[in-house]
């Protein structure tokens, strides 16, 4: 079971769906599409009506060269589209952010899970996922998305590394494993090689009753793979990806087009969880 504020997931049964809702206006794929208040909550309804479990809010972009905001900035932007979909949407709601003080205001305002990119355990959010009993993302990302670090036992025993670690962090700070998603961060800090090499060996990163997220839409290594330069045409690739995650114990996967994502997971669910 992953637990996420009033909203709760049973492990196993189905893969659940998370929308991405970037509130920039230089995200890589969709950056200003749906940068006010009103435009935001309009796709955040779109994505729910076509069958998100999810909808992760995101005001800072982590694109490589992207600016990064400070908090005080962050949650500045964040608590206007927060109050927009407030009370409007039944799917639970994801900030992503990797400051404690946005987390905090992001919860205070109803959000259910924190998906923290820092690549870091933080004991400070752990605490506060704890205090509001909030879901807790934490993402494996050792050097950013505009390089790629070096992995002497392989790309998969350091994810597993991270992930025990994590785990066992998450105990001593309070945080009921039920709370903890892990993401091996699909795009940060990886070469090509790792992303796809970590989709095939995925199921050694997948630790019984903790969540594991896939995010790897219109990623980059799914451009190479694909050739598809125009990462807005990479859909069909993540959800290929998205398959083969599932096929490797991936409880939810994090989409930019719902539509195809919930179509694909449906197929993927018909096909591998067959219990």
């Amino acid at each position: 079971m992953f637990r996420a504020g009033k909203h709760e997931f049973p492990l196993g049964k189905r893969t659940y769906v998370m929308g991405i809702l970037n509130y920039t206006p230089d995200s890589f794929s969709d950056g200003g599409m749906y940068f006010t208040p009103e435009k935001a909550l309009e796709h955040a309804l779109k994505m729910q009506e076509q069958g998100a479990d999810i909808i992760d809010i995101g005001a800072n972009s982590t694109r490589p060269d992207a600016v990064i905001l400070g908090a005080a900035e962050e949650k500045e932007r964040l608590i206007p589209v927060l109050e927009a979909v407030r009370g409007k949407i039944t799917a639970a709601v994801s900030v992503d952010t990797f400051y404690p003080a946005c987390a905090e205001a992001a919860l205070k305002s109803g959000a259910d899970i924190i998906n923290d990119v820092s690549g870091v355990f933080n004991p400070e959010t752990a605490k506060l996922a704890a205090k509001y009993g909030a879901g807790y993302i934490v993402m494996h990302n050792p050097c950013g998305s505009a390089a790629a670090s070096e992995y002497p036992d392989g790309v998969v025993a350091d994810l597993r590394k991270f992930f025990i670690d994590a785990i066992e962090l998450a105990a001593k700070f309070g945080l009921p494993k039920e709370q903890l998603c892990l993401d091996p961060g699909f795009g940060f800090g990886k070469t090509y090689e790792d992303n796809l090499e970590i989709l095939r060996d995925l199921q050694w990163l997948k630790f019984k009753g903790v969540a594991l997220l896939a995010a790897g839409s219109r990623k980059r290594f799914i451009g190479t793979a694909s050739g598809e330069e125009n990462s807005a045409l990479r859909d069909s690739g993540t959800v290929a990806a998205h398959t083969a995650a599932i096929a490797g114990g991936a409880d939810i996967i994090r989409v930019h087009d719902v539509f195809s994502g919930v179509q694909g997971a449906r197929v993927a669910d018909a096909i591998y969880r067959k219990d």
